[in-house]
């Protein structure tokens, strides 16, 4: 009988380091989509308050902080990252754990942007997409979850499924931007 051995989306591709830029996989702790029912979303955002610590997020926007974050999903979603779900947050929105579906990767260094202007189709830098934004765009030919973290600090997720072309897109992206400084 064959031995069935968990592994993370991206086991065995990274760590990557290439020219100042730096790729690691994340563990985000449970992953649950919120979807709030008819009518409920203020009430949504004062029980996410009152159990988590932060707001149902606004469009393309982030709430919390690390170990603990909503990240905007999607019109009328949030991802609820980090904290299991409290009992309480069902009776105002549809919950869905996502934990198992997504690779979630972290692009860090001084070339992150120009890395990623290579293969999402959005302003990233700094004075259009700041410290907490977050979009769900096309990278590559997937499209993903990519949430700005910090100055040159990035959270992409994409479909588990995707896991190695994300790595191998980032990857070839990270030697061009390397190359051609």
């Amino acid at each position: 009988m064959a031995e069935l051995i968990a592994r993370t989306p991206c086991a065995g591709l990274l760590p990557l380091a290439v020219g100042g830029v730096d790729l690691t996989e994340e563990s985000l702790g449970a992953l649950t989509t919120l979807s709030p029912r008819r009518g409920q979303e203020a009430a949504l955002s004062e029980a996410l308050e009152a159990a988590h610590g932060m707001a149902f997020p606004a469009p393309n926007r982030t709430t919390g902080k690390a170990g603990a974050r909503a990240i905007w999903f999607g019109r009328g979603q949030a991802l609820l990252a980090g904290p299991e779900p409290d009992a309480d947050l069902a009776r105002l929105a549809a919950l869905s754990d996502q934990s198992d579906a997504w690779a979630v990767v972290r692009l860090r260094g001084a070339g992150a942007v120009d890395v990623l202007a290579r293969l999402v189709p959005l302003d990233l830098r700094a004075a259009a997409f700041r410290r907490g934004h977050t979009a769900r765009s096309e990278l590559a030919q997937m499209m993903a979850s990519i949430t700005r973290l910090g100055a040159d600090d990035f959270q992409i997720m994409v479909f588990r499924s995707m896991a190695a072309t994300l790595v191998g897109e980032l990857k070839t992206a990270m030697e061009a931007v390397a190359a051609r400084g």
